[in-house]
């Protein structure tokens, strides 16, 4: 290393090695930063300027003509539309179940881990499986299960519950179809908030139980004074990573019901996709991301104020 770095050094004009040793250290760490900081502003700033300047236009990306400027416009068009609503609607839907059920059965599952058994890493290498595998697989794996002539799951049900397999579709009908990808979604991604929470449990020192036990408090008031307190950062955070993902889910339900029956599952990001793309709106499309953006980063950087703030209680 010793040898390359004087051979490095020789090779050096005597000009550039003038300049190079009249350079601060703030100097050399902003040569090395900037290729970054060009990038992303090429990936992620441009595009964003990009889509806000066309959101005031007519713009179609299928059409050659004149580009109109209509000023807000499109916005107006949007927040009047009642399908829009409606895909809010069916968005709110998915999202808030999917996190309920995902932070009600990880935490649970994470807390049952968390207690040292035999078997305890095979259960838990299973039970994160799902979330390894490719939304692509997994859509096409539930499809074949949600078939209610050759599906398993229709049969599990009726084994429960004693009703006809036959005698219901979970990816046909407007009624389950919304629960169809919730519990699809669930399933999937339930073992990343069981990760988290498992964190957060671990995290909690041993002394403060033997503490809470000294003074002869109960397994269910440490439960609630000890566990939950310490864990509610960990749960929020889960919460704030699923949420946001959710939010721009597209892949999982375009290959279980399409948007469909209908309209029923049409969420957001599929409707923003056909705007775009099939329509070619693609000024309407561009304000209609806008909202989309703004919504979700409002709404995070809420969420984010009220996590400090419980990170520093």
């Amino acid at each position: 290393m010793a040898n390359l770095a004087e051979s490095a050094a020789r090779a050096t004009p005597p000009s550039v090695a003038r300049r190079v040793r009249g350079l601060s250290d703030r100097a050399i760490a902003w040569i090395f930063v900037a290729p970054t900081i060009f990038l992303l502003l090429a990936v992620n700033i441009f595009p964003l300027i990009w889509t806000i300047r066309l959101s005031f236009t007519n713009f179609r990306a299928n059409r050659n003509r004149e580009v109109e400027w209509v000023g807000l416009r499109n916005y107006e068009r949007i927040l009047t539309d009642s399908d829009i609503w409606l895909t809010m609607q069916a968005t709110a839907h998915f999202l808030i179940w999917t996190i309920v059920f995902q932070v009600l059965i990880g935490f649970t599952l994470a807390w049952l881990i968390n207690k040292n058994f035999r078997g305890n890493d095979f259960l838990t290498t299973m039970i994160v499986l799902p979330m390894m595998l490719s939304p692509a697989v997994v859509g096409n794996f539930w499809t074949f299960l949600y078939q209610p002539q050759i599906g398993l799951f229709n049969y599990i049900v009726s084994f429960f519950t004693g009703v006809d397999p036959s005698s219901f579709e979970m990816i046909g009908s407007v009624n389950l179809a919304p629960w169809a990808i919730v519990i699809v979604d669930t399933w999937m991604w339930t073992p990343f908030v069981m990760l988290i929470c498992l964190a957060g449990l671990r995290s909690i020192p041993e002394y403060i139980y033997e503490a809470a036990e000294i003074d002869r408090a109960s397994k269910w008031r440490q439960f609630w004074t000890i566990t939950i307190p310490m864990v509610l950062p960990f749960l929020m955070l889960a919460v704030l990573f699923r949420g946001i993902e959710n939010f721009k889910m597209f892949d999982l339900v375009v290959l279980l019901t399409g948007g469909g029956p209908g309209s029923t599952t049409e969420l957001t990001s599929i409707n923003l996709k056909r705007e775009a793309f099939e329509k070619w709106r693609t000024g309407y499309a561009s304000a209609y991301a806008i909202i989309l953006f703004v919504t979700v980063f409002g709404l995070a950087s809420i969420y984010v104020k009220a996590l400090n703030k419980v990170k520093e209680r």
